[in-house]
């Protein structure tokens, strides 16, 4: 969907301001804590490392939104979603080391807004690799 492509796009370049990188961070090893979502992904962070998150736009308040953070590494993310200036989601997530550790929250349809929102990640150590998505599947 068209709607989608531009979300996906702003929320790339919004990954990279949030996260103060200026280019794309190294991958921590050849593996991929969350896959791509697909037509329903909002926002796809790949990989992170340490404290970050993103803004995005194009939610929609007529579809299901769910929140999934992956993190590796010892220790836990402190995640927060907020919606048009409302907390709609928070999350911990245990980031084991050599394994990896997931946790996913869903909203029902209206708990996220029409427009922007963002999500923060607090990591318990800046050598906390992690990945999120944010999906409204259809």
């Amino acid at each position: 969907m068209k709607r989608r492509g531009k979300a996906l796009a702003w929320a790339a370049l919004a990954a990279i301001g949030m996260t103060g990188a200026t280019a794309w961070p190294a991958a921590a090893s050849a593996d991929v804590l969350l896959p791509h979502p697909g037509p329903d992904g909002l926002v796809w962070v790949k990989e992170h490392t340490g404290d970050g998150g993103v803004a995005s736009g194009g939610a929609w308040d007529g579809l299901p939104t769910v929140l999934t953070v992956a993190c590796e590494g010892g220790g836990s993310v402190a995640v927060t979603m907020e919606s048009q200036s409302a907390d709609v989601a928070a999350l911990s997530v245990d980031c084991p080391d050599g394994a990896v550790g997931k946790g996913t929250v869903t909203m029902d349809v209206g708990v996220v807004r029409p427009g922007s929102f963002t999500v923060t990640v607090d990591a318990s150590t800046e050598t906390l690799r992690w990945a999120l998505t944010v999906t409204q599947p259809e």
